[in-house]
């Protein structure tokens, strides 16, 4: 049997920049929305009743792969009353 002498790197190499990009962006959010659920005492289930939602929907958003809309983010900026992301 063979074995690939392929790199770590050169497997993270072939994956897309935008592809990337939007996995960082992506992850980013779902940390900032964890620090600011901290900050303000809330747990999953007490995120999902304020905003109307299920839990599993809020798992989905923590899990870094969701992909927000820009009404979500919006929603959420006005909810926790500071921004999710910046825009520059």
């Amino acid at each position: 049997m063979r074995t690939a002498n392929i790199s770590l790197q050169e497997l993270f190499n072939e994956i897309p920049r935008e592809k990337r990009e939007e996995t960082r962006l992506s992850f980013a959010i779902s940390n900032r929305l964890a620090a600011l659920m901290q900050e303000k005492g809330l747990n999953k289930k007490q995120f999902a009743e304020a905003l109307g939602k299920r839990p599993n929907e809020i798992t989905r958003w923590l899990s870094g792969e969701h992909n927000f809309t820009i009404a979500t983010i919006a929603m959420l900026s006005t909810f926790f009353g500071q921004p999710i992301i910046a825009v520059q």
